[in-house]
């Protein structure tokens, strides 16, 4: 009989802007695949491909390597996506790097909802507004944008205000366009394309569901990751100087079976 602990092996819970997190205490492929099995039962199709956030935080142990394959693999066998990684010992990073996972920074969630939990005799419940913790005062949440009855376009998200370190946005199933910039340490991801009237500083993750055609647009651009369906790019040794401070756009070039970033000024940019 298996173990009930294992449940708890690999934890979700979602973010205040809907984008979830998957706290990792485990990095054998078996033992996850038993610990999902057991969580989801007969509902693989729970998240309804949702991306997420690799959390090792709760990590038992440091193992010597990890089969990203494998995990990756099963977690998109429950129809989740995972595009990044956090809290992840740096003998790991290469081989997340491989894996097309983002390695992103190392704060937490700014708020976080109770785990999910399905349940198979009901059906899936509408999610339900996040409140923001009480002690400490924190900027109004942005809402998802949702489209109109009967039409087919994507939504886009626009967030008016800047963005501080910390805080991120998700806009989920089309683009988001921020007109105000974002901080060093802030994070945007969307399923389209991101815009960015402003001063990109932080991490953008565009595409996040996978689509190759999605693009991040600046007018200030001087990020600190970018990332496009799962192929990203780090900054640590700088910017190309034809692009840093300046107007550029960051799109997907390539096969379908080899994709890169290419980074170019756009132009109009004087």
């Amino acid at each position: 009989m298996a173990d009930a602990s294992q449940g708890k092996l690999i934890e979700f819970k979602g973010a205040s802007l809907a984008v979830m997190t998957a706290y990792v205490r485990e990095t054998d492929a078996v033992r996850l695949a038993d610990a999902m099995h057991m969580m989801m039962g007969g509902m693989p199709d729970f998240f309804a491909g949702e991306p997420v956030v690799l959390d090792f935080s709760q990590l038992t142990g440091a193992p010597d390597w990890v089969d990203w394959t494998a995990i990756t693999s099963l977690l998109r066998r429950y129809q989740v996506q995972p595009i990044g990684v956090r809290h992840l010992p740096g003998h790991l990073h290469e081989g997340a790097r491989r894996a097309n996972l983002a390695l992103l920074g190392q704060e937490g969630m700014s708020a976080e909802r109770p785990v999910v939990t399905p349940q198979p005799a009901a059906p899936a419940p509408q999610p339900e507004p996040v409140a923001a913790p009480a002690p400490a005062p924190a900027p109004e949440p942005v809402a998802e944008a949702q489209p109109t009855a009967g039409s087919s376009v994507a939504p886009t998200l626009i967030v008016e205000r800047p963005l501080r370190s910390g805080q991120q946005v998700y806009a989920k199933g089309g683009d988001l366009v921020l007109l105000a910039g974002m901080s060093p340490g802030s994070e945007v991801i969307a399923d389209g394309s991101i815009h960015v009237y402003g001063p990109l500083r932080g991490r953008a993750l565009a595409g996040a569901r996978g689509d190759t055609s999605a693009r991040i647009f600046s007018t200030n651009f001087g990020p600190e990751l970018v990332s496009i369906a799962g192929v990203y790019r780090t900054f640590e040794r700088g910017i190309q100087q034809n692009v840093a401070g300046r107007a550029a756009q960051v799109r997907l070039i390539g096969s379908d079976n080899q994709h890169t970033l290419e980074i170019t000024p756009l132009q109009n940019d004087h």
